[in-house]
């Protein structure tokens, strides 16, 4: 349970948290690609996803002046290269059985014939306009928030990012909320590693025990930052997988952010 006499600063996760309201930005992503009637399954796109990330981590494709706008095209132009490139079709099926780079898929879905989306600059745009306009409307509910916590405890950002959340912040209008910025490509530390948090703590000036961290994410988010010391929220919604035991633990547990002003 929260103990909120100790609590003089609040850690935010970013991505996940702030803005999209606890729903995983993967199954975002996922929800565009079905509203556009991408033919991928959901097992593709989320090898495409995975390879995405991995790529944005070890290459400096996203630059710090890059906007969220600029890095959801940057990533849904890696994810579309995968599945364009992965695309392979099974030799004893009449082209509808999507194969992908692990073996045969059990889901159906049809492959465009001439068409091909995968090179259709305008939709990789109008995919990312959408995920940007999902990131505006979550963050417009979040800065009440925001700001009224403000107003009663130090406040940091503690996030696994690339390099650009100064700016993503400036262009969403939160950067007046988090004097400490804790970014993962900066520190070179990242989630898990509870010493992200450990870090985030020192540069607010204050003890483990006074801080309380909100993430979204139980593995990369809550347990850390319960190792390191701190007080830990929940922000249990829309999860990666959702492959829970039912033994995950945390201080709180919240399904949606305006819920923090009751608790804090």
């Amino acid at each position: 349970m929260i103990d909120k006499g100790r609590i003089r600063g609040v850690i935010f996760d970013y991505g996940g948290t702030i803005d999209s309201n606890g729903v995983h930005w993967a199954e975002v992503i996922w929800q565009v690609y079905q509203s556009e009637n991408m033919p991928v399954t959901k097992e593709l796109f989320r090898e495409a996803y995975i390879h995405g990330e991995r790529t944005l981590g070890k290459n400096p494709i996203i630059r710090p002046h890059h906007t969220f706008k600029d890095m959801m095209r940057l990533k849904i132009d890696i994810q579309f290269e995968w599945l364009k490139n992965h695309w392979l079709l099974s030799a004893n099926t009449s082209g509808n059985d999507a194969v992908g780079q692990t073996g045969a898929h059990n889901e159906s879905v049809d492959r465009p014939a001439n068409n091909d989306p995968f090179d259709d600059v305008e939709l990789k745009h109008r995919m990312a306009d959408v995920c940007d306009g999902y990131a505006r409307a979550a963050i417009a509910k979040a800065c009440p928030v925001l700001e009224w916590l403000a107003g009663k405890y130090r406040i940091a950002l503690v996030s696994n990012f690339y390099g650009n959340l100064a700016t993503v912040l400036r262009d969403f209008g939160l950067d007046c909320f988090f004097p400490v910025i804790i970014e993962s490509a900066v520190v070179g530390v990242c989630k898990p590693d509870p010493q992200i948090f450990r870090i985030g703590v020192d540069a607010m000036q204050l003890q483990a025990n006074e801080v309380v961290v909100i993430g979204d994410s139980y593995d990369k988010d809550i347990v850390p930052a319960a190792t390191a010391g701190c007080q830990t929220i929940w922000l249990k919604k829309t999860g990666w997988n959702n492959d829970f035991t039912g033994t995950e633990t945390a201080d709180l547990v919240i399904t949606d952010f305006a819920a923090l002003r009751d608790w804090l």
